[in-house]
């Protein structure tokens, strides 16, 4: 026990060695955190899960990681027809032929 104890007292020491490296990372988890709303982490994290994860809706209170949104419902196709517009979720029969 009493070799264990000069090892724990100077393992905050270690710290010195890499202070060179901290402002650095700490640049670039910023501008990560900036341009994309994630950190360094949470791209790691989104990439090894395979989902969307963000410690920003963590720190507001949600889910740090949740499964990739779906794709967008299709826009609907519109056509005015008399005294009313007609939407479809496909293009309509004769806009799709062409004639």
């Amino acid at each position: 026990m009493r070799f264990l104890l000069p090892l724990l007292l100077a393992a905050p020491l270690g710290g010195c060695a890499l202070e060179p490296a901290i402002g650095p990372a700490m640049v670039l988890g910023g501008v990560s955190l900036v341009l994309t709303g994630k950190t360094p982490v949470d791209h790691a994290a989104g990439w090894a899960t395979g989902q969307d994860c963000s410690a920003v809706r963590w720190e507001r209170h949600g889910p740090w990681c949740v499964p990739p949104a779906g794709p967008p419902a299709p826009q609907p196709y519109c056509t005015r027809s008399l005294g009313s517009v007609d939407c479809w979720t496909a293009p309509p029969p004769a806009a799709a032929g062409g004639g």
